[in-house]
């Protein structure tokens, strides 16, 4: 999944909300451009299907369903705001620093409404979730002095993360039998050992790379 990140694109100049928002071009850009928008949206997604899927209480019902279509559409758009940000020259350092957050905060928001209704061991929360704040809080203190090359790995890792947590949302066990249970939990374990090793490479990587001043 692509990220509203800049890449070889230059950060285009931006100040509070005046300037574009949907134009492409190369003058001042706002904060509250199209892209920012659709990554805020993501963000303030994640509460609503948390509560929905605490409301539906395990039950699998209307609910559930919703919750996991509204996750299923949030996720689904991690690559549109880079792609639009990208192709009309809207990137923003607040874009940049917004879109991993936004997929932290619904990947995250996804295994904590699963431990709520006893869908899923917290343990397996604790880990996912100390891995990807743990490694974002790295990020913001290396980057200061290190050049970190982005990881398929990573990118990797958010798609398993997207898949899986889908599927555990989607009670289609209610349809497909018992079996989908099953299939789940291979996704899981194949999410959580992804998560861990994709972290660990990060952590390598991090600590290898040479500081600017070298």
């Amino acid at each position: 999944m692509a990220s509203n990140d800049a890449g070889d694109t230059p950060v285009t100049p931006a100040s509070g909300f005046r300037g574009r928002v949907l134009a492409p071009g190369t003058s001042q850009v706002s904060n509250g451009n199209i892209a920012n928008i659709i990554t805020i949206v993501r963000i303030v997604v994640a509460p609503l299907f948390v509560w929905l899927v605490v409301a539906d209480g395990g039950d699998d019902g209307v609910l559930r369903w919703v919750a996991a279509a509204l996750f299923i559409a949030a996720i689904a758009t991690d690559g549109l705001d880079g792609a639009l940000a990208r192709k009309r020259n809207l990137v923003t350092t607040s874009g940049i620093l917004l879109d991993p957050i936004a997929d932290k905060v619904l990947i995250g928001g996804a295994l904590v409404a699963l431990a709520l209704v006893q869908d899923l061991p917290w343990w397996v929360v604790v880990v996912i979730l100390v891995r990807e704040i743990g490694i974002t809080l790295l990020r913001f203190l290396v980057l200061a002095n290190r050049v970190i090359p982005a990881s398929r790995g990573g990118k990797l890792k958010t798609i398993i993360q997207a898949i899986t947590l889908s599927s555990w949302l989607v009670p289609a066990w209610v349809i497909l039998g018992d079996w989908v249970l099953g299939m789940n939990l291979v996704l899981m374990g194949i999410t959580i050992l992804v998560t861990v090793v994709t972290g660990l490479e990060y952590l390598v990587t991090a600590f290898r790379a040479p500081a600017l001043d070298e």
